[in-house]
């Protein structure tokens, strides 16, 4: 099942748990805009190569529009879509001030040398200068993006609208990027794990955890997570996987034996924590996974059919749109120490996080006992009534 369908499925019965009127529901899922750009540059050696961009902007009730920029060939309409759905429950779960926004380029960024990509990303951003802004729509990095890309986009926007450091996060420090923000998916996935085992009378320290997948929000958490005592008995990425019942040496990513990458999700843990691709957790591996607790690191790892099997097994799934909310939280930190114009120390910017996070559980609890449902529907039914209550007072329904 796509991340669309999946998405509208998840909106749909959190709309009636909540009992929202039909013609809310239907307002709430239409984008408030969708941008489609052709971005065309000289190539290096004279040619010239154009690229489609785009920006779908969901929804503003709660404030300005907030998400990704992706650089991949195969840029999927009905996954950005569902992405930038998603960004607007997820920083309503969060309680940010936010709505949510995807875009990107159609292009595979490694066969770009960086002053292709660099011309790239200033011609897409003058395209979409004036429907992005501080209080409008605030870009951040995704796949094939990073750090430099919001640098070239933040240069290219202050040519317009003088200098702005608030227009994108996850910019380089040097360009008033916030500190802690590398870190932030992951340390937001240690807090949110903390929250999970504590309302079930358990610590990180002496569970034995799995990760999959080894990039920047799973080697985080894996280090952040060994730092508090779990022990890592198998992680993977794209090179392969290794486990050891005993711990794994996380910084080094070493002290195990390799295993097949695809048995990673069945193996023997108390935690779980998907921290790659969507739908990796489906009907044919659902029986099979022996942990007693998911954490969902990465956005949408688990199928429906999938989340139907680990329930009644009784494995308690913590949801996407909670537990990877840590990035998105540090960005809108980052965000309001540009405007304020005063940047905080990392200590600050992790103890708020922590706040945040530890809040977010709490309220997501709160909506399982109102709803008797589990902690996907709280999580669902506590972000779309937080941005219908929005609507409805902004006297936008229909």
């Amino acid at each position: 099942m796509n991340a669309l369908v999946a998405t509208n499925r998840n909106f749909k019965l959190a709309a009636r748990l909540l009992g929202l009127d039909s013609k809310l529901e239907k307002s709430l899922l239409i984008p408030f805009r969708e941008i489609k750009v052709e971005c065309t540059i000289p190539k290096d050696d004279g040619t010239l190569a154009s690229f489609v961009g785009f920006r779908i902007q969901h929804d503003n009730a709660r404030g300005p529009m907030k998400g990704g920029i992706r650089y991949h060939p195969e840029v999927d309409p009905d996954e950005v879509n569902a992405l930038a759905q998603l960004m607007t429950w997820k920083t309503a779960v969060a309680n940010i001030p936010y709505g949510g926004a995807k875009g990107g380029i159609g292009c595979n960024p490694g066969d770009l040398s960086i002053s292709e990509l660099e011309r790239l990303t200033r011609v897409f951003t003058q395209k979409i200068h004036d429907l992005i802004g501080i209080h409008a729509d605030v870009p951040a990095p995704d796949m094939g993006t990073g750090p430099q890309t919001m640098a070239w986009i933040l240069d290219e926007y202050s040519k317009f609208h003088g200098h702005s450091p608030a227009v994108v996060t996850g910019k380089p420090i040097d360009l008033g990027g916030s500190l802690g923000r590398d870190a932030a998916t992951g340390r937001g996935v240690l807090f949110a794990t903390e929250a999970l085992l504590n309302e079930h009378g358990k610590n990180i320290a002496g569970q034995r955890f799995v990760i999959q997948g080894f990039g920047n929000v799973g080697s985080w958490a894996a280090r952040l997570i060994g730092e508090k005592g779990g022990k890592i008995v198998a992680v993977s990425d794209i090179s392969g996987a290794i486990k050891n019942s005993k711990g794994i040496d996380v910084p080094r990513f070493s002290g195990g034996d390799s295993i097949d990458s695809n048995s990673i999700l069945i193996e023997d843990c108390d935690v779980l924590i998907p921290a790659a691709l969507g739908g990796v957790i489906n009907r044919e591996n659902a029986n099979d996974i022996k942990a007693k607790f998911i954490i969902e690191a990465a956005n949408h790892p688990t199928d429906p059919e999938a989340d139907e099997i680990l329930s009644k097994k009784g494995v308690v799934i913590l949801p996407d749109i909670y537990a990877n909310s840590g990035g998105v939280t540090v960005s809108y930190f980052e965000w309001v120490q540009n405007i304020q114009g005063f940047m905080w120390d990392e200590e600050k910017v992790n103890n708020e996080l922590k706040t945040y996070m530890t809040r977010g559980f709490k309220d997501v609890k709160e909506m399982c006992r109102t709803h008797n449902c589990d902690l996907r529907m709280g999580a669902f039914t506590l972000g779309v009534n937080r941005v219908a209550r929005a609507t409805v007072l902004r006297g936008w329904e229909a």
